[in-house]
């Protein structure tokens, strides 16, 4: 088996209901055609450098996965009927896989995935009380009634060679028509 990253780009407007199931029906293909999906990443809605279909956003999807050339030919078959899609780019990562080292990074991602959904679960608790970091800082321990004053500092004439003189630029004076005649009889 061959491994392979495909990028998608999802149609922003698309519901978040109808991008699942299409990201679903993408797993069944793969486990299908004897496939193995290493990785779902969603990066999210995120702006394009240029407009695809007339749309300056996107939502981005990486796929990690090990099938067969096969495999490829049928998900890029789906990227081009589906109009919810508006690009996608399949990548060769390496042409033998083995399946398991597959298997165990697939095990430590979803232990790192569990992980990270336990920590994010405790962290938000409506009773924990403020840090340091959440609390606002007091204005000035001295005089706390006193109003702020912001003052501006105004930049040096040259930043470079702040001793320099400063360089005046003289104007030539204009020519008289005596001077200008003499020179076009010249």
């Amino acid at each position: 088996m061959k491994r392979y990253e495909t990028f998608i780009i999802v149609d922003p407007d698309v519901s978040d209901e109808d991008r699942n199931q299409f990201l679903e029906r993408l797993k069944e293909v793969i486990s299908d055609r004897q496939g193995t999906l290493v990785l779902v990443d969603e990066w999210g809605s995120r702006k394009l450098a240029y407009e695809i279909k007339k749309k300056p956003r996107g939502y981005y999807v990486r796929l990690d996965y090990c099938g067969t050339g096969a495999l490829v030919d049928e998900l890029e078959r789906l990227f081009r009927i589906d109009d919810r899609i508006m690009k996608y780019m399949t990548v060769l990562l390496s042409d033998w896989v083995d399946m398991e080292q597959i298997q165990e990074e697939i095990a430590k991602a979803e232990a790192e995935a569990a992980q990270a959904a336990a920590q994010k679960k405790d962290s938000v608790t409506p009773d924990a009380p403020k840090t340091a970091t959440e609390e606002k800082p007091e204005k000035d321990s001295i005089a706390p009634d006193a109003p702020e004053t912001v003052t501006e500092e105004k930049p040096e004439k040259d930043s470079i060679a702040p001793d320099a003189p400063e360089t005046v630029t003289e104007e030539k004076p204009e020519k008289t028509q005596t001077e200008t005649k003499t020179e076009e009889s010249e």
